[in-house]
């Protein structure tokens, strides 16, 4: 078999080709395109199967993909685990590469999860709208700010961005440029969010078929945005194997050192899923009010812990709870807390 090592950039991949035996075969420069690595590969031993590696990153979707097309059998590397493996002082992109095709032969490779291109694109879309609501939010902050400066009293209302709110501050006569900024601020804020309308459209489209979400809206202050990004965060339930693995990716574990008989446990496991960790605590706020269950949880532990520690862990419960009902294919069902 050929072992390929790719130290893969956005213009230019640097490839190593080593055999069973450890000889390189090809070593040098490409362009990371389809058709470069469709040529490497016809300048490869015909006889022998190739697989290859590069490194999870930024861009490392379309070559994986043509990767994929051309039968090379591509790998994902976990970069952070790689640097535990194998940092050294000198880094250049043929050591880099040649040190992936070494562990990939070894057959040491920290892989990472590869969702499906319809999964990956759905994700992107998911992730288009959490960028559009922080817009949004940052939007909200400024408007506040600018009425805020001119010293005005709010008149009550439970949503100053509601049909009330906005009629109030369309009437507002304030003095240049603060009366300016705030139409500007609102006109933006309506833009932003008939985007945000739009793209959750397209969310609802592209995963009506998907099996978890429907389950997963059965839980206490799971919703349907949260649903879709636990539903695509987690893929597959079957690569976890127990609960505690699905909370440990998650990043809702603690962290645990133990030696010489003394064992310390840290925060949450920081290398971890953080669209799941925070989709979980999310829930878990709307949870312990909603959910007699959750709120008995949260009550007991923040009493002796604080509320932090306390949503931290019903964030986990909900995400243990989680990985039962996916697993079992079977809707969330509200019992009775034992204490």
């Amino acid at each position: 078999m050929i072992h390929l090592g790719i130290d893969h950039h956005k213009k230019y991949s640097h490839v190593v080709a080593m055999n069973d035996s450890g000889a390189i075969c090809w070593d040098g420069q490409l362009d990371s395109t389809r058709e470069a690595f469709r040529l490497l590969k016809e300048s490869l031993p015909a006889d022998e199967p190739v697989q290859c590696v590069l490194e999870a990153g930024r861009n490392w979707g379309i070559l994986y993909d043509a990767l994929e097309e051309l039968e090379m059998n591509p790998k994902l590397a976990n970069p952070l685990k790689m640097r535990l493996i194998a940092e050294t002082f000198t880094k250049t992109d043929k050591i880099d590469a040649t040190t992936h095709a070494v562990i990939l032969k070894a057959g040491l490779t920290p892989l990472v999860h590869v969702p499906s291109k319809e999964v990956r694109d759905q994700k992107n879309l998911l992730r288009q709208r959490v960028w559009l609501v922080k817009l949004q939010t940052m939007l909200k902050n400024r408007i506040y700010n600018v009425l805020d400066r001119n010293h005005l009293t709010q008149p009550e209302m439970t949503d100053i961005f509601g049909a009330r709110g906005r009629a109030w501050m369309n009437a507002l006569d304030l003095r240049d440029p603060d009366g300016k900024l705030l139409k500007d601020d609102l006109e933006l804020f309506d833009q932003i969010r008939a985007h945000i309308r739009q793209t959750e459209k397209w969310i609802d489209e592209a995963l009506k078929d998907n099996p978890y979400i429907p389950i997963l809206m059965t839980f206490p202050g799971i919703g349907k945005i949260l649903a879709a990004m636990i539903a695509l965060e987690t893929n597959t339930i079957g690569r976890f194997a127990s609960p505690a693995k699905y909370c440990s990716y998650s990043g809702l574990a603690c962290s645990t050192y133990s030696s010489g008989g003394k064992t310390f446990h840290g925060g949450l496991i920081p290398t971890s899923n953080h669209h799941l960790s925070h989709a979980f605590i999310e829930a878990g706020w709307t949870a312990v009010r909603v959910s007699p269950y959750f709120q008995a949880f949260y009550r007991r532990l923040k009493s002796r812990k604080g509320s932090q520690d306390a949503i931290g862990a019903v964030g986990r419960k909900m995400c243990e709870i989680t990985w039962h009902c996916l697993t079992k294919k079977k809707n969330y069902e509200e019992k009775p807390y034992q204490y």
